[in-house]
């Protein structure tokens, strides 16, 4: 089984396809740092295949230059890494790349096709700042470009994610327009509103969730299970040393304890290191009010508003709008509230329930909300880490959702076998 990852950012979709056995054939991401974390995840799990996982804890601990991992990995899986912006001037370009690419892997046809354009286009909040709903943003017809990918290789199933806004952007005319084009592709498509929560992630995440089949073949969209379960947010932060505002662990130690929502969950493993436990500054007026935003909740477990804070601490004429733009990421609640991008921007709206720490949440803190393992390395500035974090898709609702597919999938192939 294999797949091809467009817009892939971080890889959050296309670690829960690899974890349930699927060969990349490319990841196409036009960010520089984006491609850069694809590259060392498609290290990591090339050398934990071949038993060499070492040389991968080596270059965390930076033992062992990026160069140096680089010449482990064959060049066919370097190459499936296409740092490059898709659009009518450089499609004719990837196609042929990843045409090489499938040929060295030794595959005739692709499988699946995942991934969602840029979902800042059709997001609430996006087109709530722009008069004219974003209908000129060149971002709402990005999808064209993932059609033309349906077109080209026909897989035989995709999966198109995005934000919910998707559905009623331009009074719904542009989902219609979507369906409509992956229709005349050859495609029958379903798409759902799926929770990140319900497949076990400690966030609530609603994403709508677009898979396609050929209609030449006999599939349905899966039907997901809601996992049940009595776990806290405190579970993903409690084995994770303190840090104050500013301070970071690069490479250091856990905690003694374990959660076991980590073990169930694997995102912490006996082996593991911890990495990019890095907090951001807070200056003196801002820990002020995370300070009271914190002893809000832990004590009445109510949200501060920014209308209530002492008048020496609101400094935003606005006091009519936006009144929760402190938030605490709550340890006592079964699910984190959204993780976005924004957290590249600034802490506000993540802050640590710990009073002692008075901070928002770490890069590794963030990351785990998001549901990835702790073995996961994301490179580039902290900004740009936050980003990539904000905008993945949770990889434990990816894993479930590659789950369902290959389990239909491998039905579906193995009653073609036996026509044939």
């Amino acid at each position: 089984m294999n797949y091809i990852d467009l817009f892939a950012g971080a890889g959050g979709l296309s670690e829960g396809f690899v974890q349930n056995g699927f060969t990349p054939i490319a990841h196409v991401e036009m960010d520089m740092h984006a491609s850069r974390t694809l590259q060392t995840r498609i290290a990591y799990h090339y050398l934990k295949r071949i038993g060499k996982g070492d040389i991968y804890r080596q270059y965390l601990c930076q033992e062992i230059t990026r160069e140096q991992l680089d010449s482990y990995i064959p060049d066919e899986l370097k190459q499936s890494i296409l740092n490059i912006e898709i659009s009518d001037h450089t499609i004719e370009d990837i196609f042929n790349r990843i045409d090489q690419n499938l040929i060295k892997l030794g595959f005739s046809s692709v499988d699946f096709l995942i991934g969602g354009p840029p979902c800042q286009a059709y997001s609430l909040v996006g087109r709530a700042r722009d008069p004219y709903g974003k209908e000129n943003d060149p971002r709402n017809y990005l999808y064209r470009q993932y059609v033309k990918f349906l077109s080209y290789y026909q897989p035989k199933v995709f999966v198109f994610e995005n934000v919910p806004g998707i559905l009623t952007a331009g009074k719904g005319q542009l989902f219609q327009d979507v369906t409509g084009y992956m229709n005349e592709a050859g495609y029958q498509v379903e798409a759902k509103i799926l929770n990140a929560a319900d497949f076990g992630v400690l966030q609530n995440r609603k994403r709508v969730i677009l898979i396609g089949w050929r209609k030449d073949l006999t599939f349905t969209y899966p039907n997901f299970k809601v996992v049940e379960h009595s776990y806290l947010v405190e579970d993903l932060l409690k084995d994770l040393p303190a840090l104050k505002a500013g301070e970071k662990i690069m490479i250091g130690n856990y905690r003694h304890e374990y959660p076991d929502y980590l073990k169930e969950y694997d995102i912490r493993n006996e082996e593991d290191l911890l990495t990019q436990h890095i907090s951001r500054n807070v200056n003196g007026r801002d820990r002020e009010i995370y300070h009271l935003a914190i002893q809000e909740w832990n004590r009445n477990q109510k949200r501060i508003r920014y209308n209530q804070l002492p008048d020496n601490l609101i400094t935003h004429r606005n006091v009519e709008s936006f009144l929760d733009r402190f938030k605490v990421v709550c340890g006592d609640l079964a699910h984190s509230h959204t993780l976005v991008a924004h957290i590249s921007k600034d802490g506000h709206y993540y802050i640590h329930p710990d009073e002692k720490q008075i901070r928002s949440i770490s890069v590794r803190e963030a990351a785990r909300i998001q549901s990835f393992p702790d073995n996961y390395f994301f490179e580039g500035h902290r900004t740009a880490v936050f980003t990539q974090i904000g905008n993945a898709v949770p990889p434990i609702m990816a894993k479930s959702i590659a789950k369902s597919l290959k389990e239909q999938f491998l039905k579906l192939t193995e009653s073609q076998y036996l026509e044939v």
